[in-house]
């Protein structure tokens, strides 16, 4: 499994116009079409964990692609799209809101219908990332959109978004299946990201040894994590501590830590697994591992690239041009051979040649 990116959007509030909306639907399918029978399911699903290409074919769409809207929309009118279309071989689950909730029923109905019994994998997949990108990685944003599509024969992606209310914008996570080796160190290949910040990022390599001395913490007595927390919320700590520590209340954490004590779970990605555990509960065990049993914890924002474009500048990042340049390529040939409208065609290749420029 890899967690291939993250984008920082503005937030947006508003709804696609449903004109606009079947449109998307209508040359989204076509498009999805055209890659499968180029490409196969297999590296079309790949395409959509590369956020790039992703923030490109919104915009080909015709959503505005500096937005958050983007993401959520996009991926509605993908799903919209493959709905009753088997054929194609790629299958959709979730969404904003609600319908991210129904997204384990919906991988378990879909994958029953095609014969696939992989739907307990698929949906902790599903699960796994959600709580990596909402707990383990504690970068201020609370996920409110999750994308889950699959192949038949099991690969999977997911797009989901997390929202920042403080600082006005969204950032989005892409995960791919691809080589999967575990949920909780490096997932990710590439991440993207205009606003960064100080970040308890504990699927990160240097976060090791604190994830294990955190299986250790949680298997403990409840009062004996609580009174280290007590303490240290006495003490005169560097700030990037006082502001992880400000809301946590050990007693608001005391009853998940008591079931933590009775599931007595052997490692990080179990404890993680568990209901009830939060980015809380894992922020006071990660703070006590670090500043009492001296672990080290990454506070570095895991981002790597800039939003969209990798930075055209160079700074802070450099431009992905090769990738860029064969994203913009391959959505011109694919708009073109969907069999849409003349006029269409030229819209969706104008709002891609303007997005290219931008």
């Amino acid at each position: 499994m890899q967690r291939t990116g993250i984008a920082n959007l503005p937030l947006h509030g508003g709804k696609a116009p449903r004109w606009l909306f079947d449109r998307m639907v209508k040359l989204a399918g076509g498009i999805l079409v055209f890659m499968v029978e180029e490409l196969g399911p297999a590296d079309t699903l790949a395409r959509f964990s590369d956020p790039f290409w992703f923030q490109s074919f919104g915009c080909v769409l015709g959503f505005d692609w500096h937005s958050s809207g983007v993401t959520t929309t996009t991926c509605g009118a993908v799903k919209e799209a493959l709905r009753g279309r088997p054929d194609i071989g790629l299958f959709a689950a979730g969404g904003k809101g609600a319908a991210s909730r129904r997204t384990p029923a919906e991988i378990e109905s879909q994958a029953e219908r095609i014969g696939l019994g992989e739907a307990p994998r698929l949906v902790q997949a599903s699960r796994m990332s959600a709580k990596v990108d909402n707990n383990a990685v504690q970068d201020g944003y609370q996920i409110y959109h999750h994308f889950f599509m699959f192949t038949s024969t099991g690969d999977w992606i997911v797009v989901q978004q997390g929202m920042n209310d403080s600082t006005g914008y969204a950032r989005r996570y892409h995960w791919l299946s691809k080589d999967l080796r575990t949920f909780i160190e490096e997932p990710h290949a590439a991440i993207c990201s205009d606003q960064r910040g100080i970040t308890m990022d504990l699927v990160a390599a240097k976060s090791l040894e604190t994830r294990e001395v955190l299986g250790q913490l949680s298997a403990e007595k409840p009062e004996i994590i609580t009174g280290e927390l007590k303490r240290l919320k006495t003490l005169r700590l560097p700030p990037r501590h006082e502001l992880f520590i400000r809301d946590l209340h050990p007693a608001s954490i005391s009853k998940v830590l008591l079931k933590t004590y009775e599931r007595q779970p052997e490692d990080f990605e179990v404890l993680l697994g568990m209901p009830g555990v939060g980015g809380k509960t894992l922020r006071a065990l990660a703070l006590i591992a670090e500043l009492v049993h001296g672990t080290s914890v990454s506070w570095e924002d895991p981002a790597r690239y800039s939003f969209a474009h990798g930075g055209k500048d160079g700074h802070p990042y450099p431009v992905d041009r090769e990738n860029y340049d064969l994203s913009i390529e391959y959505l011109e040939k694919a708009v073109r051979a969907t069999p849409t409208s003349r006029g269409e065609k030229t819209e969706a290749l104008r709002r891609l040649a303007k997005y290219h420029a931008s």
